[in-house]
């Protein structure tokens, strides 16, 4: 950042501001948001730390990229934006394939987390050894630095923790014994 880049959307110079502890750029015309890589992760972690397990690869499957229809340009690179679904969400964010940057229009962060959340519950329950298993996983084979691959299991755990708590009181014990984060 700190150069003089324009709104993808309008065209404006967009403005260095801080955004849920990390510094993006902002279009102070159409409110969007533009994210250089791993920007959007740690926004959304500092925003709700119980996501922080739950980063969607937007880039794993390019089958699902489609030129956004606006024909929207990186503002750091100028290559076409893709419009992509976050995850199994209906939010659709535009991202640049050579950066990995991402751009959000107005309001698509909120309904990211709050997709998060309601998608994080059901997964926990419906996936727990399985999400468990691959935040374990991921403590040795990255892409998140140790400390925080740490941090996101101890989350899950406390998830589970809670959820167990009434039901089976032994292991909500077992995880209780656990090192906090």
């Amino acid at each position: 950042m700190g150069n003089k880049i324009k709104c993808p959307k309008c065209e404006k110079e967009l403005k260095e501001i801080p955004f849920e502890g990390v510094k993006v750029d902002s279009c102070s015309s159409c409110k969007g948001y533009w994210f250089e890589k791993d920007e959007f992760r740690k926004a959304k972690d500092e925003k709700e730390e119980k996501l922080s397990w739950m980063d969607i690869d937007l880039w794993e499957n390019d089958e699902k990229f489609r030129i956004s229809k606006d024909k929207l340009h990186c503002p750091d690179c100028s290559v076409p934006l893709y419009e992509v679904n976050y995850g199994d969400s209906n939010v659709k964010v535009d991202v640049c394939n050579l950066c990995e940057g991402i751009w959000l229009d107005e309001g698509e962060f909120k309904k990211i987390v709050k997709h998060l959340k309601e998608r994080g519950g059901e997964k926990i329950m419906n996936e727990y050894f399985k999400t468990l298993t691959e935040e374990v996983g991921e403590v040795f084979t990255g892409p998140e630095p140790l400390d925080e691959e740490l941090r996101d299991v101890l989350t899950v755990l406390g998830l589970l923790k809670y959820r167990f708590a009434g039901k089976h009181p032994f292991i909500s014990r077992v995880i209780s014994s656990l090192p906090k984060s």
